[in-house]
């Protein structure tokens, strides 16, 4: 229903640009074609090893994380056992040691999966020549089958004709209004 919805709204969009085309009959000679981002993912092989490749080295980053995690439970629940019978001497090494492991956690966790991190940075490694392949055979099958318009329903991948850029008209038309 989503992806309904965002063809309907595309196809929306794409109205008042035709318009600035000029007459309907020109309007009405404009071909428009959607690609299923989902099914190119599914179907094209690449694709399926990119994500499989990616799936792996998240799974051994998780599992990185997970021995971080336990590592860092174990030394808080030894405390927690013999946290009456320290020293305050040996309590405050034993918390360094709890807060140096948690923020070691915490650190490896910013590293591999925050904002531009190791797995950000992986997936785009993977993906970026794909995308590009992508956008080069939505381009040719534009051309060789006279599309002006090819759209997807999920992602920044399509094609349009570079004929149909109105840019220009529009500041023209806003230069004026002004």
């Amino acid at each position: 229903m989503r992806a309904l919805t965002k063809i309907i709204f595309t196809l929306l969009s794409l109205v008042p640009l035709l318009a600035l085309f000029g007459d309907a009959s020109h309007a009405q000679g404009v071909k428009i074609g959607f690609i299923n981002d989902e099914q190119i993912k599914e179907s094209y092989p690449e694709w399926v090893r990119a994500q499989e490749q990616m799936e792996i080295e998240m799974k051994a980053w998780d599992d990185e994380a997970t021995t971080k995690q336990a590592e860092l439970e174990e030394l808080v629940t030894e405390y927690e056992k013999q946290k009456l019978i320290l020293s305050d001497e040996k309590k405050r090494e034993r918390e360094a040691a709890i807060r140096a492991k948690k923020e070691g956690l915490d650190a490896y966790t910013r590293q591999v999966y925050g904002p531009g991190g190791t797995a950000e940075r992986k997936q785009m490694d993977l993906i970026s020549p794909l995308l590009e392949r992508v956008n080069n055979a939505i381009q040719l099958v534009a051309e060789e089958n006279g599309f002006d318009v090819i759209f997807t329903l999920q992602s920044g991948l399509g094609y349009i004709k570079p004929t149909l850029d109105v840019t220009d008209k529009v500041l023209n038309k806003l230069e004026k209004l002004e």
